[in-house]
């Protein structure tokens, strides 16, 4: 097995492939241009629900592009879908029509697919009930808010056979398929680590003094939908849901979705792991937050380790340099699969870079952008077959399921002061991985002036989760874990249900 030497390697191993993308003369080469794909003699006429952040980027990508055009955006706050149809009556030369409520879309005969850019609660439901009235999916990550929805969705998109494409779009560049396929055809031996990373600054979203009220305009029973309709503690309505666990997965599930997606394709695993366990906490400020910003997680899979990193605060170690973009040392979003011959790194979306194990560069991969992946999608919406979407929703659906997976056990986790977290389940790296992490925190609170501030940021526990071990076939905690497999679904609003049964 290739010795890592305790992680000095970990670093080293970045900088390595960050200093090849920039001077290396080596380039992967081009791939051969597929043939066209097949094309109908209509246009794919689209729906986009939720015209916030990422709403946008679905909006440019089906606005006159593969061969589409947008005929209904559809926001549960007015204003937003109004400020977005600028663009499409631009391209068009027509306004689209406005919606609040996305039922009136699954009434409309002439929509063939609903893209869905809205809060992670509405995901699985919003794309089953649009299935079910015979469009095709495009669905944000992570696909779902809990286990059970997966299952349910996949179900949905097998009866109606409908396309569901779930939106995390390295699945789709050219350099991430390259660098998977490396793996995949045996090139670095056995993996034994998959190490993926979400460093990536997150402030404090602030503290309210009370409940705040709805927006205007914001129909706020829709918004809520499967979700308890809850008083509003958050001074940011629109995006800041991410990080309170009845709508959101905090940024494991948010930009780290991504990357654990990457680890397990490049694990080349579709089964749920063996077990899971997570450490983590709220970390470095107090505010109405509730997902951990500082988390580590490690998942078995018998013959290989998945592991995760979150941080939310500023972080320069292990990884030197300017990785990623932002401050120096304080972003690193990417993946490392460790091997028998050697280490593929991907710092990004669309790259790779392979090395040998005293650290020299053997190959590089890079190209593509998320022109690609939706690309993709309408081409399988073309062809009729779900083999052929680069992330069809059971992918989508395993790769969210680890995010949940890990938010149980932290959720579940024992108070404890920082300072005592002294093991985690799992390799002899995963050890070192948590004292980095303990290190990390530390650090960041000793650059806190503030004294009377320090003192209650000391008192913030770390949640030490437990060990949850997994029947890979039901999909559900093995052993007296009720209150773990209660956690894998949700109560629902009366209507609004993800039933058992699509």
């Amino acid at each position: 097995m290739f010795d890592r030497r305790s992680f000095i390697s970990h670093s080293a191993a970045i900088a390595a492939a960050m200093a090849a993308l920039r001077d290396s003369p080596l380039r992967a080469e081009e791939p051969k241009k597929q043939d066209k794909t097949p094309s109908l003699a209509d246009t794919v006429r689209v729906a986009v629900i939720g015209t916030g952040g990422r709403g946008g980027s679905h909006i440019s990508q089906f606005n006159g592009k593969h061969g589409c055009e947008i005929l209904t955006l559809c926001d549960v706050d007015p204003g937003r879908a109004a400020s977005s149809s600028k663009s499409v009556e631009k391209k068009r030369g027509i306004a689209p029509t406005l919606v609040q409520d996305m039922r009136k879309i699954l009434d409309d005969k002439s929509i063939d697919v609903v893209s869905f850019a809205t809060p992670n609660h509405w995901h699985a439901l919003g794309a089953i009930w649009a299935m079910q009235a015979g469009k095709h999916v495009y669905v944000e990550k992570p696909a779902t808010h809990n286990v059970h929805e997966g299952r349910a969705m996949i179900a949905a998109a097998r009866k109606y056979k409908r396309m569901c494409q779930v939106g995390t779009q390295s699945r789709s560049n050219t350099g991430m398929r390259q660098s998977i396929a490396y793996m995949h055809d045996g090139m670095l031996g056995k993996i034994r680590q998959a190490y993926a990373t979400c460093y990536k600054r997150r402030g404090s979203i602030g503290k309210v003094k009370g409940p705040k009220p709805v927006p205007k305009g914001v129909d706020y029973d829709l918004w809520c939908g499967p979700a308890r309709m809850l008083p509003i503690v958050r001074e940011k309505f629109h995006y800041d849901w991410h990080w309170f666990y009845e709508y959101g997965n905090g940024d494991l599930g948010n930009q780290g979705v991504h990357e654990m997606d990457k680890a397990r394709w490049g694990l080349n695993k579709k089964e749920m792991p063996k077990s899971v366990v997570s450490i983590g906490g709220r970390f470095g400020y107090v505010d109405d937050g509730e997902t951990a910003n500082t988390q580590l997680c490690v998942f078995d899979y018998g013959d290989t380790e998945l592991v995760f990193e979150v941080r939310g605060l500023p972080s320069g170690d292990p990884y030197p340099g300017k990785l990623g973009g932002g401050k120096v040392g304080s972003n690193f979003v990417g993946n490392i699969w460790y091997g028998e011959k050697g280490i593929v790194v991907c710092p990004g979306y669309n790259k790779g870079v392979v090395l040998a194990p005293d650290l020299s560069v053997v190959k590089e991969f890079s190209g593509g952008s998320d022109d690609d992946h939706f690309k993709n999608f309408i081409a399988a919406v073309r062809s009729g077959k779900h083999t052929d979407l680069n992330c069809d929703v059971e992918e989508g659906h395993l790769s969210a399921a680890l995010c949940h997976l890990a938010n149980i056990s932290v959720r579940l986790g024992k108070q404890t002061p920082l300072a005592e977290v002294k093991e985690i389940a799992g390799s002899k790296e995963t050890g070192e991985a948590l004292k980095r992490m303990v290190t990390h925190v530390e650090d960041n609170l000793a650059n806190v002036e503030d004294k009377e501030l320090l003192k209650t940021l000391l008192k913030i526990p770390c949640l030490v989760g437990p060990l949850l071990n997994i029947d890979t076939k039901t999909e559900r905690f093995t052993g007296s874990n009720d209150k773990a497999n209660a956690m894998l679904t949700r109560e629902y609003r009366k209507g609004f249900e993800v039933s058992d049964k699509v």
